[in-house]
């Protein structure tokens, strides 16, 4: 951090960020305020140059407290869990009707598969395991699908870290139910996990430049096209997914992976919006 000492900020920086300074840089400015989120000295000392730096936000602020005061009532709020709290910091509301989708979509397909049972047909949890995580991913960080997300794209913990704790929800919401029909079906886990990593991490990679929702339409529809018609028209389960093709998915997997890395910086900016 830019004017810092130590694992605290320096009383330049802090000078600085109270003043105003214009030639204070943004990535500076934002790493000041995701730092003083969980240190209190910094805090306090950001306290300390309101007082002598800004004395007038001071005295408003004054003002403001003794009103707040005047105007609380004299009984406490009810405390609160903070697992909701907890919840909110990994994913946001407007994900959670694209995680049901998701499971609805892999317990149907479990539903017909047991129908199924005894035919030929590939089996439909096998076939949509690589996509069904991709509704979540979607609604991750767009504008479209979360009204809140212009409003967190301005926040110190926006961008790729962000993203990813989101993802992870999708994941872990997924992948067991996922786990959990594959293993009613009796399909490999290897097959329906691994494939579902390579196409969510991909998803991330291709979003770093087209957007996330954009990504995983494609991706989508383009497994739709070219394992799922064909698997579903012949019969006959698509090489895609054949035991052999692995070590391809594996290699898929750590090549999306450090592509979304090297494109870190592109989810600083939430598609449709543009930061001052």
């Amino acid at each position: 951090m830019t004017g810092s000492t130590g694992p605290h900020a320096g009383r330049a920086l802090i000078s600085a960020y109270v003043a105003g300074d214009a030639a204070l840089p943004p990535d500076a400015e934002w790493a000041l305020e995701a730092h003083l989120e969980n240190c209190a000295r910094c805090r306090r000392l950001v306290a300390e140059a309101v007082t002598t730096r800004a004395p007038s936000v001071h005295g408003l602020l004054d003002r403001v407290w003794a009103e707040v005061d005047a105007t609380a009532p004299d009984r406490p709020a009810p405390v609160r869990s903070p697992l909701p709290r907890a919840v909110r910091r990994w994913a946001p509301p407007s994900q959670a009707p694209w995680l049901l989708m998701s499971v609805l979509v892999i317990l149907s397909a479990l539903g017909i598969d047991l129908l199924a049972r005894g035919t030929d047909v590939p089996s439909l949890v096998l076939l949509l395991s690589p996509v069904v995580p991709l509704l979540g991913v979607a609604a991750s960080w767009t504008q479209r699908l979360d009204p809140m997300g212009e409003l967190t794209s301005t926040t110190p913990r926006a961008g790729l870290r962000l993203v990813l704790r989101r993802t992870a929800v999708v994941l872990a919401v997924v992948i067991p139910v996922l786990a959990a029909a594959g293993g009613v079906v009796g399909v490999s886990p290897a097959l329906c996990l691994l494939p579902c990593l390579a196409l969510t991490v991909g998803t991330l990679a291709l979003g770093s430049v087209t957007g996330l929702r954009r990504a995983a339409v494609f991706l989508g529809s383009a497994w739709v096209l070219a394992a799922i018609v064909p698997s579903l028209v012949t019969s006959r389960l698509s090489v895609l997914l054949a035991p052999q093709s692995l070590p391809v998915w594996g290699l898929a997997l750590v090549v999306a992976a450090l592509a979304t890395t090297v494109r870190a910086r592109a989810f600083t900016v939430l598609p449709g919006t543009e930061l001052p």
